[in-house]
């Protein structure tokens, strides 16, 4: 869930209290609720006696979360274990899958202003309505290629021992590529529908509930929004061993399962379920009135409270922040705020990138399948960020820390972070043998050369991905360029005999009979550091995002500078994380879907080494501790309202 100009709330979420300080809201005679917009749940002068019973914050609460979960299942959930599936359907690279997955941050962050200022005045609940209709709209959008493409023939890529010569055409280029632009639009339209949620859906919760109960509402929604991406990631990942087309189609010359780098699983499946799921929340949200019963008894105490603070007096003299042209000058002005703005965007970018990406990750590194790396990803991610904020939130409460000691606790959890993620480094695994792309052909022909001399005259396409293991270990591209001239059906199992290039084994008891000289499928990796790099990465993520909250409460405690320095930061952290982790792995492709009108789609073979490293770049470079440094090496600046508990200059 992405929400008040910050990063999703599994991430980031955002303090109840330090939105409320935020809120424009002076001590005018506008300010207060009239007690007209309080009204019976219901829809005009329908309002069964029933409905009343949900007329109160409870029952807001639960649509609120309800509403939250879905969300986050499809957000950051179905739409991160659906990418690499996507991926190799439509003929993209990483790069502009990644686009796809920032599409959702560029529309919550030009967004997130305008409904916030027009929202604020309005009908929330209604705008609430508004976002499930948008979020259910999303959803649906984005299953749409599924069912406009047509089914998906696997057997179109050819897996015989020999193959003829296709001439490419106007008619026979894909236009499978064009379906990035309803994927963006889908995103597009769920990041119409997050914006309302999480600025509006919030503000409301603290608009009906007195001050001491404000934190323990919304802090419920939020932790029930944290099932979302869990959800998500499970349910996803169990429906990617179902076959794409539900059914598999049966001919006896083709066999393909889980284990085929072919199989594509039913990634739709849960969205179009979302669909319907949340545009039946639209019903409660609509009936709920622009007020709740006691909010106008609310408001009046919170501000006679905020009376006697005095803090509105000085916002309203000194017009400190309340305009977008404040901003720039308060970034030039305090180099310690940028530091914040750089380490706060820096843990976003990460996490994005992660969240999109690590499924993909754990599928090419290990070889395991998309379904167990989907699901093993979200049990890994989602429990470890949750978990690091919780053990950072109770710390830094119960050692009641000062601004130094919270910015000495975030350099100390980014240092321990840092050096935990050097697993990439140490539990990466090596490329399989694969001949043509790692390394050569018993000796013959030229890396990153799929021809050889053993298969020359084969006329093999290079746009036909059947990869088959030889007896020698070997990974091949396809039985033609392993130059197999025949195959057998042993017990429903498929062999390869006669592969002039599959390297011959020694004799055994002075025999050259062997059962097979080539299988289908990968050749079953060797790698066996995924415990261990699960088990390092579990804590990197864990310490990562002790940081987190800590970075955000510092920011505000001494810079309360309006919404703009979340956008900022939103635009900085969230938009180019997924995008940079695709450039990165697209970089560490080895071998590339080319089709016979050799346009490039899909990565089939990754250098693992290269992915490894790229990704440990990003991490020096993006989460580097020192970012922090700053605010120890001066004492935080004048503050630009006053009343700051926790902070101060002499601190």
């Amino acid at each position: 869930m992405k929400g008040d100009g910050i990063e999703n709330p599994v991430f980031e979420p955002p303090s109840p209290d330090l939105r409320r300080q935020r809120r424009a809201s002076p001590a005018g005679a506008d300010a207060g609720v009239p007690e007209a917009e309080e009204g019976p749940c219901g829809w005009g002068r329908c309002a069964p006696k029933a409905l009343q019973l949900c007329n109160n914050p409870e029952g807001y609460l639960a649509a609120y979360s309800l509403l939250a979960v879905f969300q986050g299942i499809v957000v950051n959930g179905l739409v991160n274990i659906s990418i690499s599936t996507i991926e190799k359907r439509y003929e993209l690279n990483s790069s502009l899958t990644g686009l796809i997955s920032a599409s959702y941050d560029i529309a919550f962050c030009v967004l997130s202003l305008f409904v916030s200022f027009f929202g604020e005045r309005g009908h929330k609940p209604q705008w609430l309505a508004f976002s499930a209709f948008m979020l259910g709209l999303g959803s649906l959008i984005f299953s749409l290629p599924h069912f406009s493409s047509g089914k998906y023939h696997y057997g179109a890529k050819l897996e015989g021992t020999s193959s003829t010569n296709f001439t490419c055409s106007a008619s026979t280029k894909s236009s499978l590529p064009n379906y990035l632009y309803v994927f963006i639009l889908g995103q597009l339209l769920l990041g119409v529908g997050g914006t309302p949620l999480y600025t509006l859906g919030t503000a409301f919760i603290d608009d009906s509930v007195p001050k001491h109960k404000s934190s323990l509402y919304i802090g419920i929604g939020y932790a029930m929004s944290l099932l979302g991406p869990a959800i998500g990631y499970v349910l996803g990942g169990q429906l990617l061993n179902v076959y794409i087309d539900i059914q598999i189609p049966e001919r006896q010359d083709i066999t393909i399962d889980q284990d085929d780098p072919r199989w594509l699983g039913a990634w739709w499946i849960a969205f179009l379920a979302c669909f319907f799921a949340i545009w039946l929340l639209i019903i409660p949200f609509t009936c709920f009135p622009k007020q709740l019963p006691g909010t106008a008894k609310i408001q009046a105490e919170k501000i006679s409270e905020t009376h006697n603070d005095g803090s509105e007096v000085l916002v309203e003299t000194k017009n400190i922040g309340k305009s977008f042209k404040d901003f720039p000058v308060i970034l030039l002005k305090n180099p310690v705020l940028m530091s914040l703005i750089i380490a706060s965007s820096s843990e976003a970018l990460v996490a994005t990138g992660f969240a999109t990406f690590l499924p993909k990750f754990i599928e090419n590194q290990f070889g395991k399948t998309s379904s167990f790396s989907a699901t093993l990803g979200g049990l890994v991610l989602i429990p470890a960020a949750a978990l690091g904020q919780i053990i950072s939130g109770i710390l830094v409460s119960k050692c009641r820390m000062d601004c130094k000691s919270i910015i000495k606790f975030m350099i100390g959890t980014c240092s321990v972070a840092l050096i935990l993620n050097t697993v990439f480094l140490f539990a990466k695994c090596g490329n399989e043998p694969f001949a043509g792309v790692s390394e050569t052909y018993n000796g013959t022909g030229t890396l990153y050369n799929l021809t050889a001399p053993c298969n020359a005259n084969c006329r093999c396409l290079r746009s036909i991905y059947y990869p088959v293991c030889g007896r020698d270990e070997v990974q091949y591209f396809s039985p033609c360029f392993a130059g197999c001239s025949s195959h057998l059906f042993n017990n429903m199992k498929k062999t390869y005999h006669n592969c002039s290039c599959i390297g011959k084994p020694e004799r055994e008891n002075g025999s050259e009979d062997f059962l097979y000289e080539a299988v289908p499928g990968k050749c079953p990796t060797q790698c066996k550091f995924l415990p261990l790099f699960l088990t390092f990465f579990f804590f990197a993520v864990v310490f990562t995002f002790m940081a987190v909250t800590p970075t955000t409460v510092v920011a505000f405690l001494l810079f309360q500078v309006t919404q703009y320095s979340d956008v900022f930061l939103y635009f900085l952290g969230t938009i180019p994380g997924p995008i940079l982790f695709g450039v990165a792995i697209d970089n560490s492709c080895t071998l590339w879907d080319i089709n016979e009108c050799k346009t490039k789609g899909a990565c089939w073979v990754y250098d693992n080494e290269r992915m490894a490293y790229l990704l440990m770049v990003i991490f020096v470079i993006k989460y580097n501790p020192s970012s922090f440094l700053p605010l120890l090496a001066r004492p935080p600046p004048p503050l630009p309202v006053s009343q700051m508990p926790l902070c101060t200059s002499d601190e």
